[in-house]
């Protein structure tokens, strides 16, 4: 840490609020308390920038103020996207300010096609991607009857949102029944030609439809790993319940709700085959085969796995299921040290 100069760079975490929320924020009354901390303790005095489209001029104001700015703004939040934000982020990184996570670093990795993309992966599955409506209704009916049931995911959401588990009727006309990942649903049973047409709306801004296979070990839970640019900064066990038809008593019910999400560090011993699987083989590949250099990986972004099937051994297989490069939170408590220690680095190499 430079101890002459304590407060050598300077840095903005943007995240959305209206107005009111812009006017009084600080860092301690900010849910990023602790990444404050950390970045402080790093040699870097940050401050709170609240976002809203109605105000962009004044964030962007703020952020060319700045020396570096996180970013954590979800793809998709009360109907917003992050179409003006990103524009926003695109013309301050081009001013001077590092930006992370970068619009164009999420729209390789942030995104369900990085699921198509590094399907042939060690984290892989039998991965299909549908670019327009019309190449979703003639091809998607075949593989739904002979695959089993299918998950798909539309190209940008969160929350679960455009995710649903498909399950094609011993019918004479097709019929499916879906299941909606947004909390609260309950299964559906339709046509398949209107679930096709359901799900048009998702080649707009997302631009395509992904498509897996269900995963049969979705009980025993979800992994995330938490990394911070190509190391990993700890890991979260969860049991969910998205995809999971409810309980007699309903979506809204205790039983319905998902487990507690139990974080660990990097160093937990159950997760130390992952870790090596995610630094030694499959972060590296990944950044080979989407062409983003270390320096531009994102300080902060999470890797959600499923369970995959036993492998002959006995051990567990991992199949991705999602990448989260836009608002990773929260967070391990080893993870705000993390964060700062690749903040600082990056701010280093980026000061000429």
């Amino acid at each position: 840490m430079d101890t002459q100069s304590p407060h050598r760079y300077s840095l903005a975490i943007v995240s959305r609020g209206d107005a009111a929320v812009r006017r009084d924020a600080t860092a301690q009354n900010s849910r990023f308390v602790r990444v404050f901390e950390a970045l402080v303790s790093a040699g870097i005095a940050a401050q709170p920038a609240i976002y809203d489209e109605s105000f962009t001029d004044a964030v962007r104001d703020q952020l060319l103020a700045v020396d570096g700015v996180l970013v954590w703004v979800d793809p998709i939040h009360q109907g917003k996207t992050r179409e003006q934000l990103d524009a926003l982020l695109h013309d301050v990184a081009a001013r001077g300010p590092w930006v992370s996570a970068h619009p164009d670093v999420i729209l390789k990795m942030g995104v369900k096609e990085v699921l198509y993309r590094t399907r042939d992966l060690g984290w892989g599955a039998d991965t299909h991607r549908y670019d327009s409506a019309a190449a979703f209704a003639a091809e998607f009916p075949q593989r739904l009857r002979a695959g089993g049931p299918r998950v798909l995911k539309q190209n940008r959401g969160n929350g679960g949102q455009g995710v649903w588990k498909v399950e094609a009727l011993p019918n004479a006309i097709p019929a499916v029944r879906v299941l909606h990942a947004l909390r609260g649903s309950h299964p559906e049973d339709m046509p398949l030609d209107a679930f096709i047409a359901r799900c048009e709306p998702y080649f707009g801004w997302g631009g395509c439809i992904i498509d897996q296979p269900f995963q049969p070990r979705l009980p025993d839970g979800m992994i995330r790993c938490y990394m911070s640019g190509a190391r990993v900064a700890g890991f979260g066990h969860q049991l969910i319940k998205a995809l999971i038809p409810p309980p007699p008593q309903g979506p809204e019910s205790p039983e319905a709700q998902p487990g507690p999400r139990i974080m660990h560090g990097p160093d937990a011993p159950q997760f130390q085959a992952l870790r090596r699987r995610m630094e030694d083989e499959w972060t590296p590949q990944m950044m080979k085969l989407l062409a983003i250099d270390e320096a531009l990986m994102p300080v902060i972004w999470d890797a959600d796995f499923l369970f995959g099937p036993r492998d002959g051994t006995g051990a567990d297989t991992y199949v991705l299921c999602e990448i989260n490069a836009s608002s990773c939170f929260a967070i391990p408590d080893e993870a705000p040290a993390a964060i700062a220690r690749t903040v600082r680095e990056r701010l280093v190499n980026a000061r000429p």
